[in-house]
């Protein structure tokens, strides 16, 4: 699959762009589980333009987790086309590798994004979503990448002829999850929908597949199903980021790794420590950390008051001990395949 210039290989598997998830340590550490490309937590373009620091440094990528999407939001075509601009450019403003992709986030539900139009928001809007589109494509020099929904609700589902027309004013791939806006995260996805728009003979940009893909044979049923060209890993790696090298390994042999053990389970719970506190520092990579942390080791027996330890120690000293802990008091069991999955 090639966005562009760029080649993820044949039957790619992505690390969707999740706010307060994807943040550089977790990004690493996914690429370094067999993620083929990862994404930034989305920015706000209004924050991009006013130079907002927190909106400047989730513009910062590294070389380590490469290929990158940096993903901007919002419903003003102006600031749309600023904050595009400054993400084509973001290793001069922001340091770092920049982007490889840029992404528009059209895709998100959550009702203080998608209440004012951005997001998901956008759409109610379709003519002014492929407006934005072709502004941006228009004004940056890297790929331009949208990522959306099926439609607004039931009655709206109109991505089969939204896609094209994204399409046609040069997106250079569109990823689909298959819900609407009002459905949120709520019941099973649609892939028959993402299934149509791969199946339109007018598509001939790659079209990446998301939603409730959480282990390798719904994945591979994915491929083969509905024809999609890579797939997308959103909650189901929360807690659980060794998913794409388990979808990886299935896709290759047919057969499917063995459970990770709590040991196992440990040593990439402090390597992903280890990565938050290297690229924030204390105190904010031990506070960011505590959301993945417990996720780790969702389903084990018997653990309510060693995760209330975990997510509450400050020291990493003493984060570290109770990891240690967890390995001994704990070795030699397994956490059942699906207990981790939506673990937010």
């Amino acid at each position: 699959m090639k966005i562009g210039n760029l080649d993820l290989g044949d039957r790619p598997i992505l690390l969707a762009p999740m706010e307060d998830v994807t943040d550089v340590s977790f990004r690493v550490l996914c690429r370094e589980q067999g993620a083929d490309m990862v994404y930034t937590e989305f920015i706000p373009s209004d924050g991009l333009i006013r130079d907002a620091v927190k909106a400047i440094a989730k513009m910062r990528t590294l070389e380590e987790e490469a290929p990158v999407g940096i993903q901007i939001y919002g419903h003003i075509p102006e600031s749309m086309v600023d904050a595009a601009r400054m993400a084509d450019k973001a290793a001069e403003i922001a340091g770092g590798h920049g982007a490889d992709i840029i992404d528009i986030n059209f895709g998100c539900p959550v009702s203080k994004i998608a209440g004012r139009g951005a997001g998901s928001g956008m759409m109610r809007e379709p003519d002014k979503m492929v407006a934005i589109t072709k502004a941006v494509v228009e004004a940056v020099s890297k790929p331009v990448t949208v990522k959306t929904r099926l439609g607004w609700d039931e009655d709206s589902k109109i991505i089969v002829e939204l896609a094209e027309r994204l399409q046609d004013v040069g997106i250079s791939a569109l990823t689909i999850h298959g819900r609407t806006r009002c459905q949120m995260y709520r019941g099973s996805a649609d892939w028959s929908l993402i299934g149509a728009v791969k199946a339109n003979p007018r598509m001939k940009i790659p079209i990446i597949g998301n939603g409730d893909i959480c282990n390798g044979p719904q994945a591979a049923q994915a491929f083969e199903r509905y024809g999609v060209d890579g797939i997308m890993i959103g909650r189901a790696s929360f807690g659980h980021p060794w998913i794409f090298r388990e979808i990886k390994h299935y896709l290759r042999t047919g057969e499917q790794l063995p459970l990770l053990s709590v040991e196992e389970r440990v040593a990439l719970a402090k390597r992903h420590y280890a990565l938050s506190l290297h690229y924030k520092g204390v105190p904010r990579g031990v506070y960011e950390m505590r959301r993945h942390l417990s996720c780790y080791f969702k389903g084990l027996p018997d653990f309510k008051q060693t995760r209330m330890q975990l997510v509450t120690a400050d020291d990493p000293e003493k984060v570290y001990q109770i990891l240690d802990y967890i390995a001994e008091h704990w070795a030699g069991s397994t956490v059942e395949a699906d207990s981790n999955v939506y673990g937010i």
